[in-house]
Parts: C-alpha cells; structure tokens; sequence
C-alpha cells in the first residue's frame, strides 16, 4: 500500500517540557512554503512519543528484516512508505537523544537510498549531534543533504525549560539554511532514490 506523505519529518526528543514536536512542526512549515512553489513535497510530522519501540526487544538483527513484534512492523510500514527524511533533534550532551538512535537501529533496510536532512538545535546549535547522526545516516545507506542546519538556542530557554518555543522567533536568523536545506531535499528526491 503506498501512502500520501513522501517526507517524514521526524521528531527527534521524548523528554518531558521538550520542545521538538513544535520545531519539527515549524521545519515542515518552512518546508512546505519552500518547497510548494518548484515541487510540492508532503511533509508528516512524527513524534517518537508516539512510536514507543522498546530498547533492543526483536530477537533477530535488523538487516534481516524479519521483526517478530508489530510495533516494529508498524514501524517498519510508516518508514518504508516514505521517500526522505528529516530528522529535526535537540542535541544532548554533544549527542542526539537515545530515542532517536533506537528508531533508527530498530531497522536497517528502510531506509537505504532516501535522502536525509538533518537539523538539530541547543546552544551550541548542535554541532556535535549533527557529525553523530551524519555518520549513523551514512552508516544505515541514506543520502544525507550537504547543508545541515544547525540552529541556536538561546541558553536563557533552556535553562527556563518551560516547554513552549516559538520556532519561528527563536530561529529566524536560520530561515535560510532551512530553506537551503529544502532546496537540496526537494533536487534530491527528483533525482529519485539512490543506487
């Protein structure tokens, strides 16, 4: 069965007060003004809050592709139907969060050959998580986009830790490496999926 959505833009945080369902929503925003005008891209937001995929719990390697539970089937299905990803991640102690590595790790083959836009953001922008998840992309067959933004965050609102952003205001001043980024995405997936 072949869905609608071609892009899954995934949110990369399941920590409480998190702010990454709201700035994943915003990058898909941008995403979808960027993008409408050359080549209609469908953008989905995906909170891993609500894919809860135990730690380590299919018995079998993941490049064999055969998952004995239907969590991990039902995720396998949501991944496998999409054409590219954006993975939009906080960066915690120079990493990504472990909830993202385990939606990764949980398959392998699903994601070969899609593109894959990577945005992060934390006070130090997310450098350090940004090389991680490049070489984790590269390491599972994706095409990551040469531009990654890396967005910065205030410390004020992080230390603050209320929960609530407004992405738009906060990260104004990267509108146009998002837009970049979309640019490359939206050349990607014409060329279509890679070899």
């Amino acid at each position: 069965m072949i869905h609608s959505t071609e892009v899954l833009v995934i949110a990369g945080s399941v920590r409480a007060r998190r702010i990454a369902p709201q700035v994943a929503a915003w990058v898909a925003e941008v995403g979808r003004a960027a993008t409408s005008a050359a080549q209609p891209i469908a953008l989905e937001v995906v909170d891993l809050k609500d894919w809860p995929l135990p730690l380590d719990d299919e018995p079998g390697v993941p490049a064999g592709g055969h998952y004995e539970h239907e969590h991990t089937r039902a995720w396998s299905r949501k991944v496998a139907a999409a054409q590219a990803f954006v993975f939009v991640t906080p960066q915690y102690n120079w990493g990504y969060p472990a909830a993202l590595k385990n939606a990764l790790d949980h398959l392998y083959a699903e994601w070969a050959g899609k593109p894959a836009m990577i945005v992060t953001y934390g006070g130090h922008g997310g450098d350090r998580c940004s090389e991680q998840l490049l070489q984790v992309c590269q390491g599972l067959h994706m095409a990551p986009l040469a531009t990654r933004p890396r967005m910065k965050l205030p410390r004020t609102h992080i230390e603050a830790n209320a929960g609530e952003i407004d992405p738009a205001k906060e990260f104004a001043d990267h509108l146009d490496e998002l837009t970049q980024a979309f640019a490359e995405l939206a050349a990607a997936l014409a060329a279509g999926p890679r070899q």
